[in-house]
């Protein structure tokens, strides 16, 4: 990975997000592409009240506000060992950084605790650029300290075109895994696939893996995962992300859904 674009917001998660950019540039040689977006209010449509002659106002205030964060996170950013630049984009934030990514490596983004109650709790935007997008996202806890990516990673395999898509973006990182942990839960209703198949292609790229059979033992399949993560000590960990539709999850719960809400390492996802 050599383009790493990041997610630029002030939020409580900022902190998070740019150490585990700058822990994945350090480690890959990589640009980092500081993307800020300014999610300006559309007041031109409906001028019942005449709210649109506010706009530019309103759009200088935000934009004033959003400059002076970034003078911050330039000064922060001077201090680190890495390559990046800065673009200012306004609009949707899920748009402006899908339409920002086309030619990244990775989008770091990041997993917030809870619902978002406050204006600094982090953006819920993990999903829609997973799932948006042809990107990989890294999504990182609001509590991360970092991102360890030569510590042991952990592989969530199913043998689904979307564990299949997460494995394959992974590989330049699980090359410089200290470990890597394959984890394939046991389900009895899943479509049979070879289970080798994960070892013996992260092989022909010269990683190698352990795999484990994860007893469900009546659980739900991410449960399961979340003891896994627990069990082997993972730093990070690899999966696809949405095998069903983002609806039916809604509604009926499933594996991503649960594992953004729950787990406090950091996820790379593709879908």
């Amino acid at each position: 990975m050599k383009s790493i674009l990041l997610h630029i917001h002030d939020d409580v998660g900022a902190d998070s997000r740019l150490q585990a950019a700058c822990d994945l540039a350090r480690a890959c040689d990589a640009h980092v592409h500081c993307v800020q977006v300014t999610p300006l209010p559309d007041l031109v449509a409906a001028d019942v009240y005449g709210g649109a002659g506010y706009a530019p106002s309103i759009a200088a205030e935000l934009h004033e506000i959003d400059e002076a964060y970034r003078t911050k996170m330039e000064a922060r950013l001077g201090q680190e060992d890495i390559a990046w630049d800065w673009r200012q984009i306004d609009g949707d934030s899920v748009a402006g950084l899908l339409s920002a990514a086309r030619l990244s490596d990775a989008i770091v983004a990041t997993l917030p605790e809870g619902g978002r109650v406050h204006l600094s709790d982090p953006l819920p935007i993990v999903a829609d650029l997973a799932l948006g997008g042809r990107t990989p996202v890294l999504a990182v806890p609001q509590a991360c300290k970092g991102f360890a990516v030569t510590g042991t990673a952990l592989v969530a395999w199913d043998g689904s075109p979307e564990s299949c898509a997460a494995l394959r973006a992974a590989v330049p990182l699980l090359q410089r895994a200290q470990a890597v942990e394959i984890v394939s839960v046991e389900e009895a209703d899943k479509a049979e696939f070879p289970s080798t198949a994960a070892p013996e292609y992260l092989a022909r790229h010269g990683i190698k893996a352990q795999l484990h059979s994860w007893p469900r033992k009546g659980r739900a399949v991410d449960a399961a995962l979340q003891e896994a993560i627990g069990t082997l000590a993972a730093d990070w960990v690899v999966m696809g992300a949405f095998g069903h539709s983002r609806w039916r999850e809604l509604v009926f719960g499933g594996v991503t859904r649960a594992m953004l809400r729950d787990t406090r390492v950091p996820l790379l996802l593709a879908h």
